[in-house]
């Protein structure tokens, strides 16, 4: 799929993941009364957009450009596997020709027993053959379990860029629904691998780039798809929270889009020179306390609307 389309359905929010579902701290700032109308909320999203939505963007970015190396990694072997298994058919195909060979010269005792000298070396062949399967076996499963922890530790990485136990489960919970929707829609090895080695969910920036790799988009198009979620669903929140006017807010989000821009743009810059592990230090860890204090006050709401 065309990484551009496949962005456009990562955004949209009807993509069956639950993301409508919240609100990004909005809920909450409307019950305080910090945010009460569109130069409240215009204030807030551009706050989220340069802390949230900037963590989330550079973690979605580290994701997609893992889940491109994981994926180049496996092609390699799948191709000289090919070449081995059509190696492996020639093989047995001479074989083959030698038994009958070998059954037609039956009723020559001479030929029995060349036949039988043969033997020897050929099943030597099948042990060494046996034993280069077992090797390649045994060095894919390692490969497969590098792949999970680097998975793990990136989900550590976001993890710890999230202050909040709320935002936190919170998280978690997009995280894996997306990855679920994402599975069935855009199936890959790669996806199947985060899902394995982060059974509870991983956090949704870590699934956004992951799926977004796995529809084919790059790095800077899975940053800009999570900067751009991360003030749509706050926007489309307050739309429904406060009545606002959905033309009033669609333009304050346009008058956004150039921050928006930068966010992915920062987002990807951040990752420096050092592809994977080696570069995530880098990665921008901006805390936002007021987003926290939402997300925490949002659990003691009796008549919420709103998952977060």
């Amino acid at each position: 799929m065309n990484g551009e389309a496949a962005l456009l359905l990562l955004a949209d929010s009807r993509l069956p993941a639950g993301g409508h579902a919240h609100s990004g701290g909005v809920e909450e700032a409307v019950r305080r009364g910090v945010v009460t109308g569109t130069g409240d909320l215009a204030r807030f999203l551009r706050g989220r957009l340069a802390t949230a939505g900037l963590v989330t963007a550079a973690l979605a970015a580290a994701a997609c450009e893992l889940a491109v190396s994981e994926t180049a990694a496996e092609t390699v072997p799948a191709g000289s596997g090919g070449a081995d298994r059509e190696r492996g058919t020639d093989r047995e195909r001479d074989t083959g020709r030698e038994r009958d060979t070998g059954r037609e010269r039956g009723s020559d005792g001479a030929d029995r027993e060349r036949g039988a000298a043969r033997d020897p070396v050929a099943s030597p062949a099948k042990g060494v053959t046996d034993d280069a399967t077992d090797d390649a076996t045994d060095e894919a499963a390692g490969e497969a379990v590098s792949g999970m922890e680097l998975w793990r530790r990136l989900d550590a990485e976001a993890d710890a860029r999230t202050a909040s136990p709320a935002q936190r489960e919170a998280s978690r919970t997009q995280g894996r629904l997306l990855l679920r929707t994402a599975r069935r829609m855009w199936p890959s090895a790669v996806l199947d691998t985060l899902a394995r080695a982060v059974p509870e969910g991983p956090h949704h920036p870590v699934a956004l780039g992951a799926a977004g790799a796995s529809a084919g988009c790059t790095p800077r198009q899975a940053a800009l798809t999570a900067a751009y979620t991360s003030v749509t669903a706050p926007a489309t929140a307050a739309v429904r929270l406060l009545g606002l006017d959905p033309v009033t807010v669609h333009r304050l989000l346009a008058d956004l889009a150039p921050a928006i821009e930068d966010a992915a743009r920062a987002a990807c810059a951040s990752l420096g020179d050092a592809a994977g592990p080696a570069g995530w230090h880098t990665l921008p860890g901006h805390g936002a306390p007021a987003l926290d204090l939402l997300a925490e006050g949002h659990l003691t709401n009796p008549m919420k609307l709103f998952v977060s």
